[in-house]
């Protein structure tokens, strides 16, 4: 396996596999470049809203021959699993913006009067949001032309308990295809029938997969996109960002699980 080669300054870091699986980890990163920096608030410098550890958690997963794409910037840059028109994924619903002004708490982002105008969320599209997404498609379909098909995995975590976006507490595993539209059906089913005890699941239920699942999962064209937004209970010490290694190795059995079925699928 090998690191694509690529400027020093890019925004993200691409892994080739060998096996027709993608896995990306679009609110993985965490570094905020300097000028966006000293427009926010010191709370939201500590990017409280991240996908904590997803990288880490699924660590074994080069080891099995997947492709693996992780940004180097915060969601609060600009996030990456909305569409660059902003659209509300979850129309009716609280959501959060292609550059996010709120934390998931409804605190502010920026210092007032500091928000970003237009014209810097264009250039931030250019040089975070694109490249991504361009990458991903490239990816994608040279997958699918070595392998005859891919599949790819939105690796995602959330904090068991966000008032703002669902009312309780979220089940342990939130499978999402988008209300069955970004995947094979054989695919989703075989997940289904996994074995994920001790740990609650659901599917298409508050998370149905964002802007990515829904963008590049095409079965009628062979490419199949099933997100997994992961409860941070499973291995975090909730409500902080500490790591729980024990919690951790537990439900990494799972996520190997998982990956194995979906690279199982492909091969077929």
């Amino acid at each position: 396996m090998s690191t694509e080669s690529m400027p020093k300054n890019a925004s993200f870091t691409l892994i080739k596999g060998r096996v027709p699986l993608l896995i990306s980890m679009p609110h993985n990163g965490q570094n905020i470049p300097d000028d966006i920096a000293a427009t926010m608030q010191p709370n939201a410098l500590k990017v409280p809203d991240t996908d904590w550890y997803i990288d880490k958690l699924y660590d074994f997963a080069q080891a099995l021959g997947a492709y693996i794409i992780i940004p180097k910037y915060s969601r609060y840059v600009i996030d990456l699993n909305r569409n660059k028109t902003n659209e509300n994924l979850y129309p009716g619903a609280n959501s959060t913006e292609l550059c996010p002004t709120s934390a998931f708490d409804l605190t502010p982002i920026y210092l007032d009067g500091k928000e970003p105008s237009q014209s810097k969320i264009e250039r931030r599209i250019e040089q975070y949001w694109q490249p991504y997404h361009s990458a991903l498609n490239t990816t994608l379909n040279e997958i699918k032309q070595q392998f005859g098909q891919a599949v790819l995995l939105e690796a995602h975590s959330i904090l068991s308990k966000v008032p703002r976006f669902f009312t309780g507490s979220l089940p342990d595993f939130n499978f999402g295809t988008a209300d069955g539209t970004s995947c094979h059906r054989q695919l989703i089913n075989r997940v289904e029938q996994l074995d994920f005890s001790p740990y609650t699941t659901i599917t298409n239920g508050r998370f149905k997969g964002g802007f990515i699942t829904r963008q590049y999962g095409k079965p009628a064209d062979n490419i199949h996109a099933l997100q997994l937004e992961l409860s941070q209970r499973t291995y975090m010490f909730e409500p902080t960002d500490q790591y729980h290694q024990q919690e951790a190795d537990k439900v990494k059995v799972k996520l190997q699980m998982l990956v194995e079925t979906l690279i199982k699928f492909t091969q077929q």
